[in-house]
This record gives C-alpha cells, structure tokens and sequence, in this order.
C-alpha cells in the first residue's frame, strides 16, 4: 500500500480544505432551516409559480416547507455540484500528474507492476471520496441535532448514497480520463461534472429531454425523486455503474500499455 499512503499524504490538505469548504456549506444550509421555516409558505408559492425553474430544481415536486424537501433542494445542490468538482479534481490528477510534474519514472523504478500502481491510486481515490462524504454526513447530523429537527433518517441515508454513488461515478470517469491526457485532464473532468449537472438541469425542464438522465449520474441522485418515492432510480443507476466501469477499464487498458517516458 506504498503508493496509497503516499496519495493519501500528498492529497491531505486538498482533502481537508474541501471537506470542511463543503461540511461549512452544508451546516451553514442546514442551521438556517429555523429561520427560513418562518417564511416557507410564501417562499414555496414562490417556486410553485416559476415554471419551467422550478421543474429544472426539483421544486415542483418537493415540500418546500418540510425539512427533508428543503435539504433535498438547498443542500442536495452544495452536496451534488461540490461533491461533483471535487470528485472530479481527484479523479483527474490521479493518474496525470506524474506525467505532468515529470515524476512517473521515478515512481515506475520502483518494483511494483503498472497494475498495482493504477489499483492503488485508484483506491487513493476512493478512499479520499469516502473520508469527504463522512465528514459531511457528519456535521450534517449534529447541525440536524443542534437545530433539533425531525427527518426522515432513511431517506436522508438514501440522499446521502446517491450523492456519494454519484461522486464514485464522475471519479471514476475522471481517473479514466487522466490516463489519457496529460495537461487537460484535469479541465476535461470538471467539464464532465459540469456538463452533467447542466444535463441534468435540462432533463428535468420537459419531458422530451428526459432520456438524458441515463448519461448523468445527477439523474440518480435527485431528491425531487429519491425523498417522495424513498428509493434510487435504479435504471440511471445501473446505467451510472457501466459508465464508472468504462472508465476504470479504460483507465487500466491505457495505462498499462502506455509509453510515460
């Protein structure tokens, strides 16, 4: 696990800094729930009456004025995009940037097979995913218990799942991705994770654009769907882990085979 620790070690603030940017967000969203229940009945008229705007969010089939329709559509967003981006950067820097910073060499002398050195990283990867989505569901439990509001905890587990399945998915692209390029993978995944996110958006406008749900893995992960029917939507979901599957193969079948020097 020599190459794991080091990926862990070289990534440790990068990790830090944007689990707690997004635990921050989050908490923040979460502890002026109080404060917005005051005015949720005009703000959920509000919505009800933005059309095309509040399809493309989620809002026309969410509760605004419970906690679970708010935290699907004010905090799924902090969750989803910024978990999205940051997926996105490890995923892309996993494999470039040792050829980008000129260091692959040193790390293909040493006597371990293009094979665990991608499995490793690739672990590195999910390992620091995992530690993010803890510290969020963390400092969302206890804003939860500080502000002392009743969810539905099976729910709020399956909006968490989603989210992390969804940032596994666009790091698994991602690390795709970085073996392929050298300089823009790292523009190339935040593209993915944008683009994505915009689809998605676009999806939820008319119904004619529904089908693009199946190539964003923001179409599993939506609390307009996920907290009324308290399940995923297993077809974009089973279309999700064939993506993932396509870029970790992709991922091995190039980098192995690749001339780095």
């Amino acid at each position: 696990m020599t190459v794991l620790l080091h990926e862990l070690r070289q990534n440790k603030i990068a990790l830090i800094i944007w689990s707690a940017a997004i635990s921050f967000m989050l908490g923040v969203c979460i502890i002026i729930y109080p404060e917005m229940s005051t005015q949720i009945g005009d703000i959920s008229a509000m919505f009800s009456d933005m059309g095309a705007f509040s399809s493309a969010f989620g809002m026309d089939k969410l509760n605004f004025g419970e906690f679970m329709g708010y935290f699907g559509v004010e905090c799924g967003n902090v969750l989803g995009l910024g978990g999205a981006i940051f997926a996105a950067i490890v995923g892309a820097n996993a494999l470039a940037k040792e050829e980008k910073e000129h260091t692959a060499e040193f790390l293909l002398t040493h006597p371990l097979s293009r094979a665990r050195i991608i499995t490793e990283k690739l672990l590195a990867s999910v390992v620091q995913v995992l530690l993010l989505n803890a510290a969020v569901i963390a400092v969302s439990c206890v804003c939860m218990l500080v502000i002392d509001v009743e969810a539905e905890m099976g729910t709020l587990a399956l909006v968490f799942l989603a989210y992390l399945l969804l940032q596994l998915e666009i790091m698994a692209v991602s690390f795709g991705i970085s073996a392929f390029l050298r300089g823009g993978a790292l523009g190339a995944g935040l593209g993915f994770a944008f683009g994505t996110y915009f689809i998605n958006i676009l999806a939820n406008l008319t119904e004619d654009l529904k089908f693009l749900k199946y190539i964003t893995p923001f179409g599993y992960a939506d609390g307009a769907y996920i907290i009324p029917e308290k399940s995923l939507e297993k077809k974009y979901l089973a279309v999700g882990i064939v993506i993932a599957a396509v870029g970790i193969t992709a991922a091995y079948w190039k980098y192995i085979k690749k001339d780095i020097a």
